[in-house]
Formats: structure tokens, C-alpha cells, sequence
């Protein structure tokens, strides 16, 4: 497709999606949430097409690139098509935002002032191989009463489609089917096209590698929000509970280790890493983790291979997990707050004020203390889904739920003041 035609499609859709956001914006939260859960019933009862449709991008990409991590985060099944409709229905029993006054006052002129939740109007979301996203986003846009213009990737285009297809059907009787529209054209030049309209788009949200979003955030003439990659770190302090530690990293480190909340990286103390560090290797070796190690790492287990620099700075995202010991959690904050991605970190520890200075000190959009990182999740903090992982400090931090995918405006009432 010539560059023209890209751009066609692209502006037309923005324009169709504008249009919508009018409509979507004075939507009821009654109407709203009947489209949620019309379209978590056809999600459900259209599994078999979505299912088939996701397996031609799954044989593609294998072909392509073989038995790849990657093809873990492609993979539909009929479990993660439940937790779509299920994330659906549990957005629509969520308070909506829209309209809610976050504070008000009276000033000394008796003018009534509130400041008020509104939607941004159309969000351009782009985004990789995860086909979820799609109606995750399509499902957080439409409570907050956005219009969306969802730009996937070339791995999970029949997937995309198939599922905006369902939804935009199923929300028809409630809602304009306008308000989610796709970008079937993979190419980078269509994400160009995004970055330039913003006449039409309200805001952009990349999901992606670090090189892709920094891409997006120095071409982008629309405000974006930066969704980060998941370097992320787990401090074994020197009082931590071996039991606990262990259960917590084979659960960040082993559940999903393709994900953005996965752990990468172990910093564990110098007090305990001789009797810690040889019970952790065991422990990963039956989940085929490979280890790598810093000197100090590698003289307590010799068979560990030797970490690099770079690899401090990689996001690993398979079963790879380098380890490094630390004198002080002042230099595990240090190591973190120079590799980290400003995503997920988190310590375990028994002491208090460890807890209270690593949670204070490292620069990140989440920080746990004795939990998994793998909990950095719209879903799992209560919010029905996301729409991304926020590792930015305005506007939003953190899982992006329906608050976030709203602004505010001042709304003020007077009975003909005017100003001296």
C-alpha cells in the first residue's frame, strides 16, 4: 500500500473514531455498561472464530521465528478468552469515572467551581503481540468514554481483527461501532500517520520495547503517556525469610516470564548470599531458569555463567535471570535506580525500616515489599484491566485503568459575576 493510501485509512478512521467520541462522551454509564457486557457474552460465544483466527498468527509466527518466547504472549486459549470477557464484565460493575467531581469550592466572588472527571475523547493505543490488549483496551476506552484507534503489530493482526470485529458488533445496539476502530495496515508508516493527527487523536500510548516507544515519544506531535519495559529487580535483604523469598522469585521469575511484570534481575545480600544463593539455584534449576552471575555470585556456584554489563540493562524475557550480591540495600537502591526501568521492583526483607527506605528511595511506578512483582496488573489491582503500565510521573502511574484514561476540566457556575 502506497504511503497516500496509509494515510487515507488512517485519517478517515481517526476522523470516523472523532465523530464517535461525541456521541461516547454524554453516554450513560447504563448504556455504557450494556455494551460491556454484550460484548463479553459475543467474545465468549464467538471463541471458535477468534481461536481459529489466532492460531493463523501463531503458525506464522513460528514459521517465521520458531517456538520463540514470544509466541506465549500470541497465544489465545480458552482460558485467556474468559479473562477477556471476564475483565469486559468486570469493567462494567466499576464506578464510572466520567462526571465525577474530584473537588469543589466556593470562591470569595460566590462562583461555584468544580473540577470534573472527562473523557481525553480519541485515544490511539499501539501496541505488540499480546491480541488481549485489544479488548482490554476496546473495554476501558468505552467505560471512560473514549473513542480508541487500536494499532497492533503484523504477529497478531488476524487475532486484532477478529476480536474488534466481535465487539464492534455486539456494542452496535448501544453504542456507535466507530467508537473502535483498527489500523489493518501493519506498517510503521501507518504509526507515522497516528503521531501526526492531532486534530483527531486526543492522546497516544505505546506498548512495546523501549527503542519503540522512545520512537514514538520524539515523532509524536499528539501528548503521549509512556508505557516502559519491566527490567525488573528483587532485593533478598539479609533478614528475608528463605521460604518466602524462594516461593516469591519462582513466581515472578517462572509464571510468565515473557510479561512486562516478570522479574530479570536478583540483588541478595552479601550477609546471607553464601546460604542463600546455593538454595536458589537449586530451586530454578526444575523450572530450567538459566542463572547468570556476577564474581561474587559465581564463586559461592562455579557453574553459573558469567553476566556481562549489558546485561544489566536487558529485559529479559525468558527464563534468564542474573543475580548479583550487595553490601547494603543502599547499593541495591543504587543498582536498581541505574538498570531499572522504572517499572516493578520489590524487596523482601523482615525489617520495617528497610522496607519503609527501599519503598521511599527507588524510582519506580510499583514497589513491593515481600510480594511478587507479577501483581503489577490493571486486573490485579482491582481495576477490571489496563490499557498499560504508566512508568512516566505526569498524569498517570502505574496500571492505567479508567481514571487514568481520563482528564479533568473546571466547571463554573455563576449568576452574573464579572471581574472588577
Amino acid at each position: 500500500m502506497s504511503s497516500s493510501n496509509v494515510y487515507e485509512e488512517v485519517l478517515l478512521k481517526a476522523k470516523k473514531a472523532k465523530e464517535a467520541s461525541k456521541i461516547l462522551a454524554v453516554a450513560s454509564s447504563e448504556t455504557k455498561n450494556k455494551a460491556l457486557r454484550s460484548a463479553a457474552t459475543a467474545i465468549v460465544e464467538n471463541k471458535e472464530y477468534i481461536l481459529r483466527e489466532n492460531e493463523k498468527d501463531v503458525e506464522t509466527l513460528k514459521k517465521t521465528l520458531g517456538d520463540v518466547p514470544l509466541v506465549d504472549r500470541l497465544l489465545l486459549n480458552q482460558k485467556r478468552i474468559e479473562e477477556m470477557a471476564n475483565g469486559l464484565i468486570e469493567l462494567s460493575t466499576l464506578p464510572d469515572p466520567v462526571g465525577e467531581v474530584v473537588e469543589g469550592w466556593t470562591t470569595r466572588h460566590g462562583l461555584e467551581i468544580l473540577k470534573v472527571r472527562v473523557p481525553f475523547g480519541v485515544v490511539g493505543v499501539i501496541y505488540e503481540a499480546r491480541p488481549n490488549v485489544t479488548s482490554d483496551v476496546a473495554g476501558i476506552a468505552i467505560k471512560s468514554g473514549n473513542a480508541t484507534i487500536l494499532k497492533g503489530g503484523q504477529e497478531a493482526i488476524n487475532s486484532n481483527i477478529a476480536i474488534v470485529k466481535v465487539i464492534r458488533e455486539a456494542i452496535s445496539r448501544f453504542l456507535p461501532e466507530e467508537s473502535i476502530q483498527i489500523i489493518e495496515n501493519t506498517s510503521r508508516e501507518a504509526v507515522k500517520v497516528m503521531l501526526g493527527l492531532q486534530d483527531y487523536i486526543d492522546l497516544i500510548i505505546p506498548r512495546g520495547s523501549a527503542s519503540f516507544i522512545k520512537y514514538v515519544r520524539e515523532n509524536s506531535k499528539v501528548p503521549v503517556i509512556e508505557t516502559g519495559a519491566g527490567n525488573n529487580h528483587i532485593f533478598v535483604n539479609y533478614d528475608a525469610d528463605f521460604d518466602m523469598a524462594i516461593k516469591i522469585i519462582v513466581n515472578a521469575k517462572v509464571q510468565r516470564p515473557t510479561v512486562c511484570n516478570a522479574v530479570r534481575k536478583l540483588l541478595v545480600h552479601s550477609k546471607i548470599a553464601k546460604e542463600f544463593i546455593p538454595v536458589l539455584v537449586s530451586s530454578l534449576e526444575k523450572y530450567k531458569v538459566k542463572i547468570k552471575g556476577c564474581p561474587r555470585t559465581r564463586e559461592i556456584v562455579q557453574s553459573i555463567e558469567e553476566v556481562k554489563e549489558k546485561d544489566w540493562y536487558e529485559e529479559y524475557m525468558d527464563l534468564t535471570l542474573a543475580v548479583k550480591v550487595v553490601d547494603s540495600i543502599e547499593e541495591a537502591i543504587e543498582h536498581i535506580n541505574k538498570y531499572g526501568t522504572k517499572h516493578s521492583e520489590a524487596i523482601i526483607t523482615s525489617n520495617i525500616e528497610d522496607a519503609k527506605l527501599f519503598t521511599k528511595l527507588v524510582d519506580a511506578s510499583t514497589v513491593y515489599v515481600n510480594a511478587s512483582t507479577r501483581f503489577t496488573d490493571g486486573n490485579q489491582f482491582g481495576f477490571g484491566a489496563e490499557v498499560g503500565i504508566s512508568t512516566q510521573k505526569l498524569h498517570a502511574r502505574g496500571p492505567m485503568g479508567l481514571r487514568e484514561l481520563t482528564t479533568t476540566k473546571f466547571i463554573v457556575y455563576g449568576s452574573g459575576q464579572i471581574r472588577e
